[in-house]
């Protein structure tokens, strides 16, 4: 019998590091195959109409970042944006009260919550498996990152994520 020879998965997250630490985070999750499905059809990112026209699943997504901190109060997200195929976010992750029984989640606790509730609203997964995450070491790396988000959609077309849309909805 010939044994089969897998490929070995890259491991996303820092060796023993605890996820549930007071910090913040820069998150990173893709739709499934790249696909273009957050941004409406035909909708084109400028400075002078700012505000993104998602689809149905973009505001599904969008519902769900703002409801994080109802499912978890030591959580918040100071920044988000949701891209035609990709969200990048910053969680916040604070320090349960003294003498509180709260214990803070961990980042993937959030990000698979965040994932079902999307799929729960919209009735299918439209997610990548597992997702990108950088944690944020000094207020200099915050603020890079936070400029990053914030200018993310005037570079779509530069973006790394970037595939043709002819597949959005």
């Amino acid at each position: 019998m010939t044994k089969i020879q897998l490929p070995v998965r890259k491991q996303n997250r820092i060796k023993d590091f605890d996820y549930s630490s007071v910090g913040a985070y820069f998150i990173t999750m893709c739709v499934k195959d790249k696909k273009c499905l957050l941004w409406k059809r035909g909708y084109k990112y400028t400075e002078v109409t700012p505000d993104i026209e998602l689809s149905a699943y973009g505001k599904a997504a969008d519902q769900a970042i703002k409801d994080i901190p109802t499912h978890y109060p030591l959580v918040s997200v100071d920044k988000h944006v949701i891209m035609p195929n990709h969200i990048h976010l910053i969680l916040s992750i604070q320090w349960a009260p003294s003498g509180s029984a709260m214990r803070s989640p961990t980042v993937s606790n959030v990000i698979n919550q965040l994932k079902g509730s999307v799929t729960k609203r919209i009735g299918f997964s439209l997610w990548q498996r597992s997702f990108h995450d950088h944690v944020i070491r000094n207020t200099d790396d915050y603020e890079k990152i936070y400029s990053y988000i914030d200018t993310n959609p005037m570079k779509w077309d530069i973006d790394c994520f970037y595939v043709m849309r002819e597949e959005a909805t």
